[in-house]
């Protein structure tokens, strides 16, 4: 229940003006918060430990810069992703909701000012001959006018309206970051694809020289039968590898037409897009350079202001704390101050003269007192959600640093892989020309020659494999960091200690 108040203003002095405000907020003591507080607390960056993995890496790396794709140095790679981040539905829809929380934040900033009116008011009626009427109008049929300006304020002496709008604003920045976050994540998948890609257009090669290979020594069988140096079973041996070769080959081409597909869906265009995206030409593919393996100094206090998710959470956390204030200020009296001046008259006649004049100011104090629990339920339920948002950013942080130890992890593993993979391809070249040779001079049987094949065909998609298993944990890394899409984003100013 509420109880308001609407002084006579000319018939109250200042003095029990005052008396009766005491009075109010006395009574308003009826509907009482005790008891009711967050739990939570946000966890302190400095107190996660690293690890080995990140603990013992090199500091002297930078935050990736806002397009660091380019560090692949391939032009059609920047226009992919540039494409994407302006033809997604995704972010296009991210943005929209980042203009709906500003345009509410323009409503809860309504409520922190005074408002002003004007209505004009013309009505035809019969007036009751029982009423407050005087003849010779009582019984009869006339205008009753009204033309005013009315304006309202409210006081907000303990700042529900200012909590309000504070967490709007910061809903909006919620809004803000989160767009960042599906850009990041949209960048991201643009290049892990092109990166996938590119490795498929690596696998081809490998298996189209493998066919080159197994149709020479298909072609060497039959010279050797010809000239009764071999067998039919040598000759049905080397021909039985063409289909499986052929057939692997189909399958990279598969797997190139779906890359494709994929890339022009993440940009946000039909599946015919895709036909016109040549072959990748990534820098590190074309030599041995490759991204250092380097982190930033002092990653963990300085990804919750660089990661668009975390910055979200944090802000939801203030939005959070906002409420609670908004839902705190609803124990105490709402003082609100409205005045209006206009005209009003029965008839037209004398409408705008000053004998029709009229003006007031109404101060209203409206307090609770009796809310059966509704007032407690909801500070209670604003409590509670504050201490999900900031168990939520908790979570999202302890995971922000995992995202980037993982990296860190497949990082370190994918540079041995690729060390013990080039070893195993040199001694597989080597063990392949030995036995071609023995077979070119009829030394060493067919199966030999396969066996070698197979093997050297293994460890050259292995090497490609691993090499693109390093770029593809740098590109997560550099998601992991921020991707340089957070670093601008205002966080707020109450947790700048987190």
């Amino acid at each position: 229940m509420h109880f308001s108040i609407l002084p006579p203003l000319l018939h109250q002095s200042a003095h029990t003006t005052v008396i009766l405000t005491l009075a109010v907020v006395l009574v308003s003591g009826c509907a009482n918060m005790a008891g009711i507080a967050p739990h939570a607390k946000p966890t302190d960056s400095n107190s996660l430990a690293l690890g080995s993995a990140m603990g013992g890496t090199a500091v002297d790396g930078h935050w990736p810069g806002n397009a660091w794709w380019q560090t692949f140095s391939d032009p059609q790679l920047d226009a992919l992703v540039q494409q994407a981040v302006s033809g997604s539905s995704n972010l296009k829809i991210a943005r929209a909701r980042i203009e709906q929380a500003r345009a509410l934040a323009g409503i809860a900033r309504a409520g922190t000012l005074p408002q002003v009116g004007a209505k004009a008011e013309f009505t035809r009626e019969r007036f009751t001959e029982q009423g407050l009427v005087p003849s010779p109008l009582a019984g009869n049929w006339d205008w009753d006018n009204e033309i005013a300006m009315k304006a309202s304020y409210d006081l907000d002496l303990w700042g529900k309206e200012s909590s309000a709008l504070d967490a709007a604003l910061s809903a909006a920045q919620v809004s803000a970051a989160e767009a960042r976050s599906v850009q990041l994540n949209l960048e991201t998948a643009v290049v892990r694809s092109y990166l996938q890609l590119s490795l498929q257009y690596a696998l081809r090669d490998i298996a189209e020289a493998t066919l080159r290979q197994q149709e020479s020594i298909v072609s060497i069988a039959r010279r050797r039968l010809t000239a009764g140096l071999g067998t039919q079973l040598d000759l049905s041996q080397a021909e039985t590898a063409l289909p499986n070769s052929r057939a692997e080959i189909e399958q990279v081409d598969e797997a190139i037409a779906l890359l494709r597909n994929q890339i022009a869906a993440l940009s946000g265009q039909g599946p015919g897009a895709g036909d016109a995206i040549r072959r990748p030409s990534l820098a590190q593919q074309r030599d041995t350079a490759q991204p250092p393996i380097s982190l930033p100094d002092n990653v963990p206090a300085n990804l919750i202001g660089r990661r668009p998710d975390v910055v979200a959470q944090r802000w939801r956390v203030e939005a959070a704390g906002k409420n609670i204030d908004v839902a705190k200020a609803a124990f105490y009296p709402d003082i609100n101050i409205s005045a209006f001046l206009g005209f009003q008259s029965l008839g037209f006649a004398g409408l705008l003269t000053s004998a029709s004049g009229m003006r007031g100011i109404a101060p209203a104090i409206s307090l609770p007192i009796f809310e059966g629990g509704r007032l407690r339920g909801k500070l209670g339920a604003e409590t509670a959600a504050y201490d999900a948002a900031v168990e939520s950013y908790n979570n999202t942080l302890v995971l922000a640093l995992q995202s980037a130890a993982d990296q860190i992890v497949k990082l370190k593993s994918s540079a041995q892989q690729q060390r013990h993979s080039q070893q195993a391809l040199a001694l597989a070249q080597k063990s392949y020309d030995i036995a071609q040779n023995g077979f070119h001079a009829g030394l060493t049987e067919y199966l030999s020659v396969l066996n070698a094949q197979t093997s050297l065909l293994r460890q050259q998609q292995r090497v490609a494999q691993a090499r693109n298993a390093y770029l593809d944990a740098w590109v997560q890394l550099m998601q992991a960091l921020g991707g340089g899409l957070g670093d601008d984003l205002p966080t707020p100013p109450a947790q700048a200690a987190l």
